[in-house]
């Protein structure tokens, strides 16, 4: 067992981890502002509709929102390690996640249902639209009030937070039991990587024509069969140190099988473009290969980050604390950069610079000015000031 492995038993923290969380979300930022210029619906579009992002987006598409389950499910054991106990937990879940969500349904998700409104010819401005109409119920302009966007990723990680503290509150010494029994089966040989497969096929093919594809809590049944396994996964994880010589066994196989998972989408999506809807059995098909690529490669990415990046660094905590202020920010500023600098008409060079540049310093001034405001931090996401909380070094560091 390596030293990242033997501070995982003693509880300390997985900096591998903590990099490849970062890595995920500034990948998100990319992919969102790809999102303008790709040849698929979007918030807002460019005039250029790139093909040319069709396979690198095609590709990523796949893992990059498993991953992001994946590694807050691990985040959450350390939180609830830290707490001490369920109720603990789920208190500590719903500040640093609801109120946050609270946050940005009142601040920025108006900023993006205002754009979507006014591409579809609202007549008024944002501060008509903000004080009148945003708190409708029902249809306007073409778009369903109330939405939260982007921010559906944080109502999913509070609903499998609360559904997992309910489970550890009422069956704690059971949950814990049977996870080290699954953790010690699956680690044997090379089931790890392809007896969760299997399952996360069966269960999205099985729910492929019964159920509509679409976002919303209590709609998306496809979603919660890729996304809460996912998340159970990375929790277990951080609890179970038999899983990681598992993990290191079969990370090659993981790669193997993405890559091959990987060609079968690429095909699909080049075969039938835009708007072409393939047989049932080519749309099985894709979804088969996208759920198995998730799986493959947050096994590989994982690995990666144990094995290359369990290491600290002088920016690690600031990057980290960034991520969710970056991450609650990314989307709005992005909408509404391209909704004022899209009819200047620039080269699609210039204008991918444009969003990327006022994006990041969009997010970077949020977080900078919010970390220092004692009112503000709760709302964007943070704790309490550094100096306030307690300092706990971890074993890896000592």
């Amino acid at each position: 067992m390596n030293e990242a492995n033997r501070g995982l038993e003693r509880g300390g923290r997985h900096y591998g981890l903590d990099w490849l969380r970062i890595a995920a979300f500034a990948l998100l930022i990319v992919y969102h502002i790809a999102m303008v210029f790709a040849p698929w619906p979007w918030v807002i579009h460019s005039p250029y509709s790139l093909s040319e992002l069709i396979v690198p987006m095609a590709l990523l598409t796949p893992w990059r929102l498993p991953l992001l389950f994946a590694v807050s499910g691990f985040a959450s054991w350390h939180l609830l390690r830290k707490s001490g106990d369920a109720r603990a937990f789920v208190k500590a879940r719903n500040l640093r996640l609801l109120i946050p969500l609270a946050f940005g349904m009142v601040v920025l998700i108006p900023v993006e249902m205002w754009v979507r409104v006014a591409a579809a010819g609202y007549p008024h401005g944002y501060p008509h639209f903000w004080t009148v109409d945003y708190w409708r119920v029902g249809s306007f302009w073409g778009r369903e009030f109330p939405s939260w966007e982007h921010l559906w990723f944080v109502v999913y990680l509070w609903a499998y937070t609360a559904l997992l503290a309910l489970l550890l509150w009422r069956q704690r010494a059971r949950f814990d039991a049977r996870a080290a029994q699954l953790s010690a089966w699956i680690a044997q040989e090379s089931r790890l990587l392809w007896v969760p497969a299997v399952l996360l096929v069966i269960a999205r093919l099985g729910l492929q024509f019964v159920v509509p594809d679409e976002h919303g809590l209590l709609r998306d049944w496809a979603g919660h069969a890729n996304y809460l396994p996912m998340f159970l996964f990375g929790f277990v994880l951080a609890g179970a140190p038999a899983l990681w010589p598992a993990l290191r066994r079969v990370w090659r196989g993981a790669l193997l099988l993405a890559a091959l998972a990987g060609a079968v989408i690429v095909l699909v999506e080049l075969r039938y473009p835009g708007d072409a809807v393939p047989p049932h059995w080519v749309m099985a098909l894709a979804r088969a290969g996208q759920v198995t690529m998730g799986w493959a490669m947050t096994l590989v990415l994982i690995q990666v980050a144990d094995r290359f990046w369990n290491r600290d660094h002088r920016w690690r905590r600031t990057a980290a604390e960034a991520v969710f202020p970056f991450y609650l920010v990314h989307q709005p500023a992005i909408v509404l950069i391209a909704w004022y600098t899209l009819p200047l008409h620039l080269s699609a060079g210039a204008e991918f610079l444009v969003l990327l540049g006022g994006t990041v310093l969009v997010c970077a001034a949020t977080y900078l000015i919010g970390r220092e405001l004692r009112w503000l931090r709760p709302l964007i996401g943070l704790g309490p000031r550094p100096a306030d909380a307690p300092h706990r070094i971890s074993p890896q560091a000592a």
